[in-house]
């Protein structure tokens, strides 16, 4: 079991920076990929950001490709996106999500499938 609680989110005007993380407890932080979603209202979930367990390879969406950073601290069991240069279709909940089905993985998923624990989500609304 793994259990994903994320944090930072809020109200930011368009060009803003913030910075969400996710905490985990219970399995192994340090053997499993992780991933940032997101859903909009209205709208399906959609990949943001993903990283390896050890943090050597990280993907994005196009979308966010140069103004989102992930990253993870395995020390502290957290995995951090740093979004910068915010736009208002930027808004959005964000979900943090655990790839336990392949531990060790030198890859990480971009689907939600992909994926077996998920957060209970951080709002994110950028004005504009």
């Amino acid at each position: 079991q793994v259990q994903l609680v994320e944090s930072g989110g809020g109200l930011v005007q368009a060009g803003g920076s913030l910075r969400l993380s996710c905490t985990a407890s219970g399995r192994t932080f340090n053997s499993y990929g992780m991933g940032w979603f997101r859903q909009a209202p209205g709208k399906e979930h959609e990949f943001v950001a993903a990283i390896t367990w050890s943090g050597d390879s990280s993907y994005y969406a196009d979308s966010v490709k140069g103004r989102f950073t992930i990253s993870r601290d395995n020390a502290k069991t957290t995995v951090y996106l740093q979004m910068n240069s915010l736009k208002p279709e930027d808004t959005a909940v964000y979900y943090c999500a655990a790839d336990t089905f392949r531990p060790y993985g030198e890859v990480v998923g971009k689907d939600l499938g992909e994926y077996d624990y998920w957060g209970q989500g951080t709002q994110v609304l950028v004005s504009s």
